[in-house]
């Protein structure tokens, strides 16, 4: 069997943790040294992980590790998705890029602009709505300030329609197909933008993890 806890990028190894022949016994430090050596293969060298945003990264580890002791103890539950908020330039999409490589057993969610779904369907219709209900994963970025949808003249809140999708889809399969976001917006400007029965559903599809309110705009 392969070690899983081994990652090899640019001919460098990298180890994760410990592999006892059954499970990887995870090291956060060891992870935080692959993630800043990925994040510089991806976004360039002047990459870095930031102090501020360990928390942060350490919750979306125990999600994608599975670690259930450090799940349960902040209220993440691995049956559903990650919705990860914060302001604007935080790194959401940077983050939720560079987590999908740490477990490379798993099949990696597929990161889109909200606004490019909708883009889709002004041009295609409600195929765009059923090619998104797939099952496939997904992560939608930038969720809620994307446009409304518009085709032959009927206008859509597109992303609304993907998520209760994609709701249906989560519960059909027993909660094995997982639908991650990232958002600038809280709670209770989602609802507005989405409505109640949309936003009921998210809740059941996400867990909420939040930078605060004061993180800097890292493209700056």
């Amino acid at each position: 069997m392969e070690n899983p806890s081994k990652i090899i990028e640019d001919d460098i190894e990298y180890s994760l943790g410990d592999f006892d022949g059954n499970r990887v016994l995870y090291d956060f430090d060891k992870i935080l040294i692959y993630l800043n050596a990925k994040g510089k293969l991806l976004f360039g060298d002047q990459f870095r992980i930031y102090d501020e945003d360990k928390d942060i990264i350490h919750k979306l580890c125990y999600y994608f590790i599975k670690d259930q002791k450090n799940c349960q103890k902040h209220d993440i539950d691995p049956r559903k998705g990650i919705l990860l908020s914060g302001p604007v330039g935080c790194g959401k999409t940077t983050l939720m890029t560079l987590v999908r490589y740490i477990i490379p057993t798993q099949r990696p969610y597929e990161i889109i602009p909200c606004r490019n779904i909708v883009f889709s369907f002004n041009h295609l219709g409600f195929k765009t709505v059923e090619d998104y209900g797939n099952t496939k994963s997904f992560c939608f970025d930038d969720l809620g300030i994307e446009p409304m949808g518009r085709f032959y003249g009927k206008d859509l809140n597109v992303m609304g329609e993907v998520l209760l999708s994609r709701y249906e889809l989560f519960i059909q399969s027993k909660q094995r197909i997982k639908t991650h976001a990232t958002t600038n917006l809280d709670a209770d400007e989602l609802e507005q933008y989405y409505g109640h029965r949309v936003r009921s559903r998210m809740r059941k599809l996400f867990n909420i993890i939040d930078f605060d309110e004061s993180a800097g705009d890292k493209r700056k």
